[in-house]
């Protein structure tokens, strides 16, 4: 399944009037078979190929995100991935909502060391 190019769109969009981002160059990349958001080289989330988005947080808050939203950990190779988490394409169907976790994205990868 390829990416959503229209939930890119909106996540490009999103993107483009985050506060956290200025200041950080903003790029996009292919990877994980989806369309990802570099903030100063960091990925901060991501179309996903498999559907819904792939968002980068602070690992000491990503049980607590998984408890209290939507979102699910991020699994790669049966493995969980701490730090990122998978929401749903339903679940970010309302503008709102995805913001929330765009601006969750840009924020934790706005505060990391740029590569």
């Amino acid at each position: 399944m390829a990416y959503d190019e229209g939930l890119a769109g909106r996540l490009r969009d999103l993107l483009d009037q985050e506060p956290a981002v200025d200041g950080h160059e903003l790029t996009e990349k292919k990877m994980f078979g989806g369309l990802a958001f570099l903030v100063g080289g960091n990925m901060a989330v991501a179309a996903s190929g498999q559907g819904g988005i792939l968002v980068r947080v602070d690992p000491a808050e990503g049980d607590e995100l998984v408890a209290t939203t939507a979102a699910h950990p991020m699994e790669m190779r049966g493995r969980s991935m701490s730090g990122w988490l998978r929401v749903d394409h339903d679940d970010v169907a309302d503008d709102a909502t995805l913001a929330t976790w765009v601006r969750r994205g840009a924020s934790y990868a706005a505060g990391l060391p740029a590569k």
